[in-house]
């Protein structure tokens, strides 16, 4: 597995790998983690950036409150 790229400066760690055929992206927000799996020979490493979109970024932060509420409601 190596690491395609690395972007700061967001709501969440973003971490692209690529590892058997498929890039892995990979969205960290304090304890809860989204990994998204796409064929390297479905998109070209260039436009990986284009995946990485704002919308496609604040649909992830929402996905990751969600996570926050499901997880304190099953913890109560």
């Amino acid at each position: 597995m190596r690491i395609v790229k690395e972007v700061s400066g967001l709501p969440c760690k973003v971490t692209v790998f690529s590892w058997n055929g498929k890039y892995l992206i990979k969205l960290e927000n304090g304890p809860f983690e989204q990994t998204f799996k796409v064929s390297e020979l479905d998109v070209l490493e260039e436009e990986l950036d284009d995946i990485l979109s704002e919308k496609f970024l604040s649909e992830a932060i929402k996905r990751f409150d969600d996570m926050a509420l499901s997880l304190r409601s099953a913890m109560n």
